[in-house]
């Protein structure tokens, strides 16, 4: 059992809290894990009175309820939570803010910025002037959501900044992508199985892909997505921590720092992409009109809020090396995009070509490589291709799958901000990002962001609905490479199409 605390939530009234933040935090008190005294204070400019707000938790609550909502756990869950109104700007806020803590006598505290990044030094600092961020009476921890700056510079400034007041163990940078089931089915599946060891690193592995492609447009996020764009919001974040877990030596063991020493050890191994060398390691567009689930949908430059002249990327794709002794040469293909043919997130690990002398003069003519396929989203599995001959007389061959599902029908999901909401209370943070893991991230894609900057003319784009641009292609070092869409071990044949 943890011990007992209180949760500050800053933009409380936000989307953030309102469809994530409550839910994942009930859900932990039906589970047992909040201890009976913790407080969960949701702090917001809106003048709700207590009743109001409660009416507010219960809807948000009401909506993510595994099961449908239960009324008395609610009510004790309701007992936990308390509105306190205040303007982030107004220095008086992290005053009274501080005589309510003082008064519940809250020893452990953790503070969640669910605001605008571009807030997140000035609240900061307003606390360590009120002295809510020193530990003599018990631990503080402040969570951070991404994006952790815009760019290198700016990421540096606002370590600094925070840095007056926080230490580095205090500081939780999240990263909810990788949620805690995730990572560790990724960890399990390298360093539990001994049998993969001898086979992973570049004398049998022939390239690696990451995607993460999304049905939807931008949304409500235009206003942010517009000065974002898709580089920034999900590849130097979310697929380059995915591209660490595969790439990865053994830690020494689970433990936080282990793991995150070796993160960085692969974003350091990284090969710095030139400015000549942008265009043939990236590559972006964005999507036109087109059709999803048999609607017609805008193109992102019609969207609301957005600039019609914008050539912000909504599809970004990257080549990078890992120039170590596992990965030297071995291309990591890394890919997003909005409004693409389907919503999925999946590694792709593609093993070389065996030699095809054994079946000279058979009627086996193209023998299709080894996958190994890790589902991330919407279904967390794992897939092995392997070749296998057709039944009947003839030498012909035909691809099957070995197939594991890391959550049965039966098992009972849980959102990754449970476990993210639940180790900040436990201080374990394996699964926050440290900040020379941000800074690597930066520098591997400053030089893209630095070219694009200065290309405002022209964007390519693709129709909605679509997987993308065909000249995203360039990207590949192989004319046989292809873009793997599907877990389906008979569609790799196919995939080239767009």
């Amino acid at each position: 059992m943890n011990d007992a605390c209180a949760y500050v939530i800053f933009g409380a009234t936000g989307n953030l809290a309102t469809t994530k933040l409550l839910p994942a935090l009930y859900h932990l008190d039906q589970a047992g894990r909040l201890r009976p005294g913790m407080r969960i204070i949701c702090s917001g400019r809106r003048p709700f009175a207590a009743e109001e707000w409660l009416a507010q938790v219960r809807d948000a609550v009401t909506a993510k309820a595994r099961g449908g909502l239960d009324e008395t756990l609610f009510e004790r869950f309701a007992r936990r939570v308390e509105y306190f109104r205040g303007d982030l700007e107004d220095p008086g806020l992290y005053q009274r803010l501080r005589e309510r803590l003082d008064e519940e006598g809250a020893g452990n505290i953790a503070f969640y910025m669910s605001i605008g990044p571009d807030q997140y030094g000035g609240v900061i600092s307003q606390l360590g002037e009120v002295g809510l961020l020193g530990e003599e009476r018990g631990w503080r921890r402040v969570v951070i959501e991404k994006p952790f700056g815009h760019d290198l510079s700016s990421a540096a400034d606002l370590q600094r900044r925070i840095g007056r007041y926080l230490q580095e163990r205090q500081i939780y940078r999240i990263d909810h992508y990788l949620g805690k089931a995730t990572v560790q089915n990724v960890l399990v599946f390298r360093f539990a199985n001994l049998m993969m060891e001898p086979v992973w690193n570049r004398h049998h592995i022939d390239h690696v892909q990451i995607t993460h492609s999304e049905t939807l447009g931008v949304g409500s996020r235009a206003g942010f997505y517009d000065g974002t764009g898709a580089l920034r919001d999900m590849i130097q974040s979310h697929l380059l921590q995915l591209l660490t877990l595969v790439a990865m030596e053994p830690p020494v063991s689970m433990e936080a720092e282990a793991l995150r020493d070796e993160k960085v050890k692969v974003l350091k191994s990284v090969r710095p992409i030139t400015k000549a060398a942008v265009h043939a390691q990236a590559f972006r567009a964005q999507y036109a009109a087109g059709e999803i689930d048999g609607k017609s949908v805008p193109g992102y430059v019609h969207e609301d809020r957005v600039d019609p002249r914008s050539v912000t990327e909504t599809y970004a794709a990257l080549k990078l090396y890992v120039d170590n002794w596992r990965w030297r040469g071995v291309p990591f293909y890394l890919r997003t995009g909005k409004r693409m043919a389907e919503a999925r997130s999946m590694v792709s690990i593609c093993f070389r070509h065996p030699p095809m002398q054994l079946f000279r003069g058979t009627q086996v003519e193209c023998m299709s490589p080894n996958w190994i396929l890790l589902g991330i989203q919407p279904e967390e599995s794992l897939r092995i291709q392997l070749t296998a001959k057709q039944p009947g007389l003839e030498m012909r061959t035909r691809q099957i799958s070995l197939d594991a599902h890391f959550r049965g029908d039966e098992s009972e999901t849980s959102d990754a901000y449970e476990d993210l909401l639940l180790d900040v209370i436990l201080g374990d943070r394996s699964l926050f990002l440290r900040y020379d893991e941000v800074e690597f991230a930066w520098r591997v894609v400053e030089p893209v962001l630095d070219v694009w900057a200065v290309e405002r003319d022209f964007i390519p784009t693709y129709p909605a609905g679509s997987w993308g641009p065909r000249e995203a292609r360039r990207l590949f070092d192989r004319e046989e490479h292809r873009w793997r869409h599907s877990l389906d071990p008979n569609s790799a044949a196919h995939e080239a199409r767009y």
